[in-house]
């Protein structure tokens, strides 16, 4: 390892403060080709229990920092050559951490393009200029009398086109200037204060839309320090984006134009103090214009350069970071389960697209219906009653886009009389005509019509969300930040790794799963994932041990996938876990002596490995027993929150319905750092800013709300012509507390009994324990999405007398 460095520093300055034993660990069980799900569920022994967060965070450093060291021992090599590596730049580079510093250490030996110093140099203009620099450094004394022009007289060159001695003084400023400009000192001196003092300045330009959404920039100065916070960066992204489309310039410098001159000069002085040591020599004058064309021509504009790519580099890691939360929270939203679900795809002209799928998810029936005219709404309800009793239609799934809300009043309406019990739930359609119209969609129905395909992604949609959106680009989900801004590359990384993530922490049931799901299981993959839904055809799944059969399934994917798959048809109550198979001849074993079956030592019978605890600890480790009595407690859980349904306002379908101050439930889409969106029903999403989401100073909306939550907002101001609605949690729960204020009335609360969503299509769901929840004091949490760490939650009492 080079001196100085080591990869446990470089996580420290990314903020992740872990073991060595614990980064070893993690480098050691990739590199033996582990999964990073794999390293995160089941060697928490080894890595210190270790979440999948801070192990892609230890491998990615780690591929960074091994990047930097064969850069650095290149520049060590390439500066060798010439000849020009001695001591002192061997410990610059030893000590060297900063990708900045390092190019600007290799910079004076780099191999030059064809420039205004490099002729001059050729012209044998070096030993003038080395003697100007020596003369202002006090290096070299001069005669009385003895000015530049009359020593620059001598160095006349004609074959290079230096006929005089004011050309020969140019080149030799030339030469100076690239000296000067290379100085990794002096430019670390600018980049410094550029990041730390410097301004953005933006202004209205020519091109500047009416009604922009940029309007804020047309007049806006911020410190680069400032932007370069992540929950400040979506700002440079909106100034980046403005100045693309030519509505806005862009300044660097002083707060204010009135100001750049000073700022000029702070850099300048600080130069001029480290290159002007005489300032009586007779080459100070053309190292002081040296220094200013240094400073203006190359240093300058290659900080800005810097400066940029930093912003954007921060501001690229803010929003993908954000948008993977927000795919997480939607994939992870609660499924209805194993249900008849009838989809809609809303069509106010072409119809009203209807696809039935059974309790499994498989495509039964389709039809059209028009509700145009009174007549066509009450063949439509005979259509739909006839479909609901043939199929035992249990739900009904309306996609949110055009016509949305007004199909979901009609379809309420047409079912009340007959199936007043079937819920109708909007569901969003966020890149389902992506999916109808992809390779995948066509691969599994090649012989529906787009349309059909979109209203079965919708019925699915409501039954598991997470098994159907794995088949669309996260990114046509629709709740990222400038997603389409960003480093593409970087993005899909992690909304891979999220997508992954998110399957392993649920789990797959081997024989149900499509082969999409199936490819997202730790170790697996695509190729092999068919291979399974292949083998399946011959017949179901009894074991895991049964995956040892498929082709090419090797030990150690075995090993990989395992513990993440499920069979609920399986003998062995272990394959209906979490549990790893490595793990099951301890607990056979364990259960053995105790006179007990396997099946013995699950759902309350677990408590006989908490009264030897002690005893399993020692052989599991443990942070592993914890995890098997949470899985053998529960066995098939799913872990992610039971499905509650949900209505907007009947009185509210489009932006002309809205008044302001009106108050509304709604489903928070999508979070970004300024802010968090919510659908209430109008086809367009208002916007919660940050100041109106709490009553109390948070940094992140995400403290609060995640995609999927419902929240009570109130209606603060509606403007058609930027087609923006302006919300308010904060003002929603004020007004309810002013509604209850002196009464004796207790806010409604979160119902801890409701229903469970019943047969998930990953088998049977077994009811929660409530205990956790069970005093009703606490703060509920109205949400569709996973549980998380503890925090506020609103109380929807107008939601709840809408829907009672």
């Amino acid at each position: 390892m080079l001196a100085g460095m080591t990869l446990n520093t470089w996580l420290e300055k990314r903020g992740h403060r872990l073991e060595e034993r614990s980064i070893q660990a993690v480098i050691q069980l990739a590199e033996g080709g582990a999964t990073v799900p794999f390293i995160a569920r089941y060697r928490k022994e080894q890595t210190g229990n270790l979440d999948e967060v801070a192990i892609r965070a230890v491998l990615e450093t780690h591929e960074e920092f091994n990047e930097f060291v064969k850069r650095k021992e290149f520049i060590r090599e390439q500066i060798k050559k010439v000849g020009k590596l001695d001591e002192t730049l061997t410990r610059q580079l030893d000590l060297c951490q900063d990708a900045s510093l390092l190019e600007d250490i290799y910079l004076p030996y780099k191999p030059k393009k064809k420039s205004k110093a490099t002729a001059a140099r050729d012209a044998g203009l070096e030993p003038l200029a080395s003697w100007a620099w020596d003369t202002t450094q006090g290096l070299t004394a001069w005669e009385p009398g003895q000015t530049l022009l009359v020593w620059a007289y001598t160095y006349r060159n004609e074959k290079f086109g230096i006929d005089t001695a004011e050309k020969a003084i140019a080149g030799a400023k030339d030469i100076l200037t690239e000296k000067i400009s290379e100085d990794a000192s002096l430019r670390q001196f600018v980049r410094e204060t550029f990041f730390e003092k410097a301004f953005i300045r933006t202004k209205k330009a020519k091109k500047a839309a009416e009604h922009s959404k940029f309007e804020s920039y047309f007049d806006f100065s911020e410190t680069i320090k400032s932007l370069l916070n992540p929950s400040n960066s979506h700002r440079y992204m909106a100034i980046k984006r403005a100045w693309g489309e030519e509505e806005i310039s862009l300044h660097m410098g002083a707060k204010l134009e009135a100001e750049d001159e000073a700022f000029f000069e702070l850099l300048m002085n600080h130069y001029l103090a480290k290159c002007v040591l005489k300032a009586d020599a007779p080459g100070a004058e053309i190292v002081k214009e040296a220094v200013s064309t240094a400073l203006k021509a190359y240093v300058i504009p290659s900080i800005e350069n810097e400066v940029h790519k930093e912003l954007k580099r921060v501001a690229d890691e803010a929003a993908i970071h954000v948008f993977s939360e927000n795919v997480r929270k939607i994939l992870l939203a609660s499924p209805m389960g194993s249900k008849c679900v009838m989809g809609v795809d809303p069509g106010l002209r072409t119809g009203c697209k209807i696809a039935i799928v059974d309790d499994t998810g498989k495509f039964v029936a389709d039809t059209v219906v028009h509700l145009n005219s009174t007549g066509e709404q009450e063949k439509a309800t005979h259509t739909l009653e006839a479909l609901v009793e043939k199929y035992n239609v249990r739900a009904v799934a309306v996609g949110n886009g055009t016509g949305g809300r007004e199909t979901e009043a009609f379809l309420r309406k047409a079912l009340k009389t007959r199936f007043s019990k079937i819920q109708v739930v909007v569901v969003s359609e966020a890149g389902a005509s992506v999916y109808s119209a992809s390779e995948v969609a066509r691969e599994e129905f090649p012989k529906l019509d787009v349309t059909v395909r979109g209203a079965i992604s919708i019925a699915r949609r409501l039954q598991d969300p997470l098994a159907e959106l794995i088949k669309v680009d996260p990114k046509s989900i629709g709740v990222g930040q400038y997603q389409h801004d960003v480093n593409q590359v970087r993005l899909k990384r992690k909304l891979d790794d999220v997508v992954d993530s998110c399957v392993n922490s649920v789990g797959v049931n081997l024989n149900t799963a499509s082969y999409h799901l199936l490819s997202h299981v730790a170790g697996i993959g695509p190729s092999l994932a068919k291979s399974i839904v292949d083998h399946r055809t011959k017949g179901l799944f009894k074991s895991r041990e049964d995956l040892k059969a498929v082709s090419r399934f090797s030990d150690k994917t075995f090993e990989q996938s395992a513990g993440f798959i499920r069979i609920a048809e399986s003998d062995n109550p272990l394959d209906k876990t979490g549990v790893h198979p490595e793990r099951y001849p301890i607990l056979v074993e364990f259960a053995s002596s105790k006179g007990l079956s396997v099946a013995g030592i699950c759902g309350e019978g677990v408590k006989v490995l908490k009264d030897h605890a002690a005893e399993l600890i020692e052989k599991f480790g443990e942070f592993t027993f914890n995890d098997i009595v949470a899985e053998l407690e529960k066995p098939g859980r799913d872990p992610r929150e039971d499905f509650v349904p949900f209505q907007f306002r009947d009185d509210i379908h489009a932006v002309s319905d809205l008044k302001k101050d009106m108050i509304c439930p709604g489903i928070v889409t999508n979070v970004t750092n300024f802010g968090a969106f919510v659908d209430i029903g109008v086809h367009q999403d208002g916007l919660v800013h940050l100041s109106q989401i709490a009553d109390r100073f948070i940094k992140d909306p995400r403290e609060v709300v995640n995609p999927g939550d419902r929240v009570t907002v109130k209606v603060l101001d509606v403007d058609p012509n930027k087609k923006q609605i302006s919300l308010s949690i904060r003002a929603a729960l004020r007004n309810e507390s002013s509604r209850n204020e002196g009464t004796h009335s207790r806010r409604p609360q979160y119902d801890n009994n409701r229903p469970k969503s019943g047969d998930g299509p990953r088998g049977p769901r077994p009811e929660r324990s409530t205990s956790s929840r069970s005093d009703s004091r606490a703060p509920h949490r109205d949400s569709r999405g996973p549980r998380g760490p503890a925090r506020p939650k609103f109380s929807n009492s107008p939601f709840e007398i809408l829907c009672p």
